[in-house]
């Protein structure tokens, strides 16, 4: 099976990683100083390099902003849970994993999988059912992020969960309706699942009972919830304040 990926950046960075990639496309019109790079890459990978219309980069990448520069590759290996958990034992690393419950809009898992690149993150697990995948939009908006971080689908989240407490992983749920905020716990520094909920209806029930603990961030203003990408993001990088401390 066969994806395009687009976006210079989401391209380049699927070259640097070694992922097969069969063509690359380059626009007519593209601006050199943009495009020079990626050929120069694709060249030291052994990957063809044609030009082509942009209209046709636009079906190929279609809803895509393709920058001039697509790709045709291998689709995406998800991993599974335990190759996840082997990565941080192999960097000697206490485990900091995601659990994303039900993320639906590819720009925001682009943008969680970019700033768990950032922080460490050792892997993201998420459901088969009810979720975005890791599609041309989530490659661009991962700025090639999702390149490096492992990816596992499971079919049942929940159980996933109860198997990650089994190997004395702590799982975390964000949620509005908690009483302790993000910077009233200590479990930042132990083997650690965040889980983000779904952008509108927050974590499912059966998830929510399956945390260990539920934190909210501070909000002082008169909108009471953040983006999943963006409230994500700032417990990230708590945790990775928290471990450094």
């Amino acid at each position: 099976m066969e994806e395009y990926i687009a976006g210079k950046h989401s391209v380049t960075e699927a070259l640097r990683s070694g992922r097969t990639i069969h063509k690359v496309w380059i626009a007519d019109n593209a601006q050199k100083h943009l495009t020079q790079p990626i050929i120069a890459e694709a060249k030291k990978a052994g990957v063809i390099v044609q030009t082509a219309d942009k209209r046709k980069l636009d079906q190929m990448a279609e809803g895509v902003q393709h920058q001039g520069v697509v790709a045709q590759v291998a689709a995406y290996g998800y991993v599974e849970v335990d190759d996840i958990l082997a990565r941080a034992e192999a960097k000697g690393e206490t485990p900091f994993l995601l659990v994303l419950d039900e993320i639906e809009d590819p720009h925001n898992l682009g943008s969680i999988l970019r700033t768990a690149d950032c922080t460490g993150v050792h892997g993201v697990i998420i459901p088969k059912r009810r979720s975005v995948g890791l599609t041309a939009t989530v490659s661009k908006t991962s700025a090639g992020a999702v390149e490096y971080v492992p990816v596992a689908r499971v079919t049942n989240l929940a159980q996933t969960m109860e198997q990650l407490k089994e190997r004395g992983i702590w799982l975390v749920g964000t949620d509005v309706s908690a009483t302790q905020d993000l910077y009233e716990t200590d479990l930042f520094t132990m083997p650690l699942a965040l889980v983000i909920g779904n952008e509108s209806k927050g974590m499912g029930r059966l998830v929510k009972q399956t945390c260990d603990a539920l934190l909210k961030l501070p909000m002082a203003g008169q909108i009471n919830s953040l983006n999943a990408s963006v409230a994500a993001g700032i417990f990230m990088y708590e945790v990775v304040r928290r471990r450094r401390g």
